[in-house]
């Protein structure tokens, strides 16, 4: 459907985690009460146009970074990598592929050392990067804990046009897949990809891209999402909740999917399961089981598979999004002609009430 990415002969940098996410906002003072004020996180630091926000359980300096900007949209997706010297190894592997990258000094992002930013194959601006400044980890600051804690960032969700042709360039890249959803057919319609060992690190999603979908911070339990749920709705924001509370069939997390001031999509997260065996084995989902999405079968509202923030290119600047052209999820699974399955033909696992207690 779109350009191949060519195989590189390099080796890939090789990746920790997801460390944060860049955001660019439109009114700096909002998002500031809507990161720090009703969900919690952390200031790092601060200045009149940038804040850098951790999570609870973060040592390096920031997860997310907020700053301002004409144009709501999303400036890197950003990856820890082993050393120093992968720095190197991404930016040489990146300038192989024909991507344009861009060597950052120490200091260029506030607690982050050498780093190279790249315009990567499906057009969303990565970053690498192992200096970092230590920052107190604040685990046992009972003192600060909320109800609704968020303790960690746990991954990004990209959507691109052309899933099959991501999913081989993160394959490439060293990423492994958890899980995925296909039809009959073998088409991959979403896919879940992973460095560190949980679910994911990133996922790609099918649609008009590149755009970002969402990120997503883990908390310790369910009862801290069910307390957003009650904090955003005595706050009357409650319309700031699109999707959720719930539970994924994919991954099998409890989820809840909320919008920042900008409409940026934060998704909650808590419950995954672990992947770090060398034979993990990938699970794949029926694009018509409608458990894959919400595993108690409730709709997935068609904002979700629609809506997405732009991405900037290295000078700052929105990249052009691409029409998916294949036929997409929602419109297999919600448009008119769609139809989903919670038991299959032939499967009944109804149960009895009162047998046998």
């Amino acid at each position: 459907m779109t350009d191949f990415v060519p195989t590189p002969t390099l080796p890939a940098p090789d990746i920790v985690r997801c460390a944060y996410m860049e955001i660019v906002v439109t009114d700096l003072a909002k998002s500031r009460e809507f990161y720090v004020g009703v969900l919690g996180l952390h200031v790092t630091e601060e200045d009149e146009n940038t804040i850098y926000l951790r999570s609870l359980e973060e040592f390096i300096h920031h997860n997310l970074v907020l700053r301002q900007g004409p144009v709501a949209a999303v400036a890197a997706f950003a990856y820890r990598v082993k050393s120093p010297a992968e720095v190197d190894a991404a930016e040489a592997y990146y300038r192989e592929l024909g991507c344009r990258t861009e060597r950052r000094p120490k200091g260029f992002t506030k607690g982050i050392g050498d780093s190279v930013r790249v315009e990567d194959p499906l057009g969303f601006p990565y970053e690498f990067f192992y200096e970092t400044e230590h920052v107190e980890r604040l685990t046992q600051r009972y003192d600060l804990y909320s109800a609704g804690e968020l303790v960690r960032l746990d991954h990004f969700n990209q959507v691109t046009p052309d899933v099959p042709r991501g999913r081989r360039y993160l394959e490439d890249l060293g990423f492994r897949v958890s899980e995925d959803i296909q039809d009959s057919d073998g088409v991959t319609y979403a896919a879940w990809l992973h460095r560190k060992q949980t679910v994911h690190d990133t996922a790609l999603t099918g649609g008009d891209g590149p755009r970002m979908h969402h990120v997503a911070f883990a908390t310790h339990e369910k009862h801290n999402i069910i307390q957003i749920c009650d904090k955003m709705g005595a706050l009357r924001i409650s319309d700031r909740i699109e999707r959720g509370p719930g539970r994924h069939g994919v991954s099998n997390a409890f989820y809840l999917y909320i919008l920042d001031p900008d409409g940026h999509r934060i998704e909650i997260y808590t419950q995954d399961y672990y992947t770090g065996d060398p034979d993990n084995p990938t699970v794949t989902w029926d694009v018509h089981d409608n458990q894959r999405r919400d595993w108690w079968g409730n709709p997935v509202v068609p904002s979700w598979y629609t809506e997405a923030s732009l991405v900037l290119d290295l000078d700052g600047k929105p990249q052009p999004v691409t029409a998916r052209t294949d036929a997409s999820e929602m419109a297999v699974t919600v448009g008119a002609d769609g139809f989903s399955y919670t038991r299959q033909d032939g499967e009944d696992k109804g149960f009895k009430v009162g047998a046998q207690l």
